[in-house]
């Protein structure tokens, strides 16, 4: 994986040309920005249960090894099997090791966002063990042989008529087109899959100490599927993932899924609390969870620590305008958006992800709506900034930024630089717009507005803008 700059320009490139794409990242924001807004307004006081989840997180943080350490022995007494990986080979060896033990050649597996971020599926499939993903959107993605293209929804790239095709060459036969028909085709093939796997693997929302449990949050019952039927349960959780008690999880819990689809609550919040009891009528023989590090622990203590406090809940994604524009797949990362701005170079490298950190306006949209107010502009310009220190920026790029800011540094030298290149548009202004022609028009398809014929700042000191109250 990596997003240089000129990958994601030749990504949003295509982004934004892809009609279909734009029409689904309209629509499917749209609904989850008005949803977050009305689920919010429901609360009695949402900005102190914001800041309330904030200090959680916060102090959980501080603490962290505590917590781990808390809830590793909890869960070990609900006997639990409890691993630590330091990155995601180690963890996808553990779990190929637990399924070679069983001697397990399919596993089912819920949605998982860090399943997707250490590469599970194809160190399983190399391992000759076949992954079945099991959320809808997740298989539609897994036979396209493609990456979510959103934290929430994967498949939001996908037209009912492309995944009517997925359906018909998986299933060798016609498929409709009909959502209903193509839902219930998806239940009626991955039942199935269900009782046929040996091994059921999921992430978790949340893992409570208090108890050594693990909470998945899903709307679909795939989840409970994945980790009842089969006879072995591994999660994989990163260490972040941690909530002290109950108490703390409720909180959590109130502003999740309002932020992601604005529900009050998802449909199924299942909470997982070791394996099956003797008399238990249903449930796994073997529970394992593995908490992976995969540089997490790195960024405690230094000016990236608040991304760990992130719930992974998307509210960013909805209303970032870079977003919103290109899709998820222009990141190169399974953290799209900007989330996936800071969090993609912090796990695999800031070389490797360049571009991402200038994947943004600095609207400060995404702080507004985060439910625990983590500063992704804050970072975005502390990654900037690393990147100039580190000189992993492109030369001409550093160029440019060193050109601007010498600009930028003298009014006198910024009014020149306007005042000249108001005169040197004229001739191709027409209408309000630049009329460039071909490459030289970086907006294509669309028209640049062309420069105003006075600065706001002599607009603003000959009076000709007031207070009009």
């Amino acid at each position: 994986m990596s997003t240089t700059f000129p990958q994601f320009r030749s990504r949003a490139r295509r982004g934004i040309l892809d009609e279909h794409l734009q029409q689904a990242l309209d629509h499917t924001t749209e609904i989850y920005r008005t949803g977050r807004v009305e689920a919010l307004c429901k609360l009695l006081d949402s900005e102190a249960l914001r800041d309330h989840l904030k200090a959680i997180r916060s102090s959980t943080l501080a603490r962290l090894a505590e917590h781990l350490e808390t809830f590793e022995r909890q869960a070990l007494a609900a006997g639990v099997q409890v691993h630590w990986a330091h990155d995601g080979a180690e963890a996808n060896g553990m779990l190929i090791d637990i399924a070679r033990r069983h001697g397990v050649k399919m596993a089912v597996k819920s949605k998982s966002m860090v399943s997707e971020e250490i590469r599970t599926n194809a160190a399983l499939a190399e391992a000759g063990i076949k992954p079945v993903e099991t959320d809808l959107g997740e298989w539609i993605i897994q036979l396209a042989g493609e990456a979510p293209s959103h934290i929430v929804c994967p498949a939001i790239h996908k037209t009912r008529q492309q995944v009517a095709e997925l359906f018909s060459r998986e299933l060798n036969r016609p498929v409709s087109t009909e959502i209903p028909a193509l839902t219930n085709e998806a239940r009626q093939t991955l039942r199935e899959k269900f009782l046929a796997a040996g091994l059921g693997i999921s992430g978790a929302n949340m893992a409570v100490a208090e108890t050594g449990s693990i909470v998945l949050v899903t709307n679909e019952g795939n989840g409970r599927m994945v980790t009842s039927l089969p006879p072995v349960h591994v999660a994989v959780v990163g260490i972040e993932k941690l909530v002290p008690t109950w108490a703390d999880a409720a909180v959590w819990l109130e502003l999740l899924a309002r932020s992601a689809t604005g529900q009050p609550l998802s449909v199924y919040t299942s909470v997982i609390t070791g394996p099956a009891q003797p008399d238990d009528p249903d449930g796994p023989q073997e529970v394992h969870v593995i908490l992976l590090d995969n540089h997490r622990s790195d960024q405690i203590g230094t000016a990236y620590e608040e991304v760990l406090q992130c719930i992974r809940c998307g509210a960013c994604l909805s209303v970032c305008p870079v977003y919103r524009e290109v899709g998820g797949h222009t990141y190169g990362s399974p953290y799209s958006g900007p989330i996936g701005a800071v969090v993609s170079p912090l796990l695999f490298s800031l070389e490797g992800f360049e571009a991402l950190p200038h994947a943004s306006t600095l609207c400060g949209a995404c702080l507004e709506v985060c439910p625990v107010r983590i500063d992704l502009p804050r970072m975005l310009l502390e990654l900037r900034s690393q990147e100039v220190g580190e000189r992993i920026l492109p030369w001409y790029d550093r160029v440019v930024e060193r050109l601007a800011a010498s600009l930028l540094a003298s009014s006198r030298r910024w009014s020149f630089l306007a005042d000249l290149a108001r005169r040197l548009v004229r001739p191709i202004s027409r209408n309000g717009s630049l009329r460039l022609p071909g490459r030289l028009n970086p907006a294509q398809p669309r028209n640049l507005p062309t420069l105003s014929r006075r600065s706001f700042r002599a607009v603003w000191q000959d009076g000709e803008i007031g207070d009009e109250t």
